[in-house]
C-alpha cells in the first residue's frame, strides 16, 4: 500500500468509512447526471475519497463540498504550495483531509494509478461514475 508523504486537514477523516469516487476521463451525458444526483443524494455523514482529478470527479468535488460532506483529496503528485480557496474552507470546517503519496511535481499515469489503487484499498465502498472501456482505470479494476 502507498504511503502518505504529506497531509493538511482533518486526519481523523481516514478512521471512518469511506466511499471511494472514481471516474474515467471520457464520460457520457448519463454518466454526469447519475453521479449529480449520486452526490446530491448521499447521506451527510458519509466520507469519499478520490483524487478528484477528472472533469466529472471535480464537478462531484463542489458539489460534496457544497453540502458539506466530507472529503478525502489524494494527490498523485506532491503536496500544493497552495490549497484552493474551497478545499482550504472545507479543511477549516474540518470537512477535508488532502493527502499526497507521491513526490513527484506533477501527475503522471503511473501516479494516478497508484494512487487509484491506495483509494480503492482503503474504501470500504467504490462507486464508479464513469467507466470508459479503453481507459487505465479500466485496466487496473479488471487486474484486481
Amino acid at each position: 500500500m502507498a504511503k502518505i508523504l504529506s497531509h493538511i486537514g482533518n486526519i481523523d477523516l481516514l478512521k471512518r468509512k469511506k466511499t471511494a469516487f472514481l471516474c474515467s476521463s471520457k464520460t457520457t451525458s448519463r454518466d454526469i447526471l447519475k453521479s449529480f444526483d449520486w452526490a446530491t443524494n448521499i447521506p451527510k455523514d458519509s466520507c469519499i475519497i478520490s483524487g478528484f482529478q477528472t472533469k466529472l470527479e471535480k464537478d462531484v468535488l463542489q458539489l460534496l463540498l457544497k453540502r458539506h460532506i466530507p472529503v478525502i483529496i489524494v494527490l498523485a503528485r506532491k503536496m500544493y504550495k497552495e490549497l484552493p480557496t474551497e478545499i482550504q474552507a472545507a479543511i477549516d470546517l474540518d470537512e477535508a483531509l488532502v493527502i499526497s503519496i507521491s513526490n513527484q511535481p506533477r501527475n503522471s499515469k503511473e501516479s494516478a494509478i497508484r494512487r487509484n489503487k491506495y483509494i480503492i484499498e482503503i474504501a470500504e465502498t467504490v462507486v464508479i461514475g464513469a467507466l470508459d472501456a479503453s481507459s487505465s482505470l479500466a485496466s487496473m479494476l479488471r487486474k484486481d
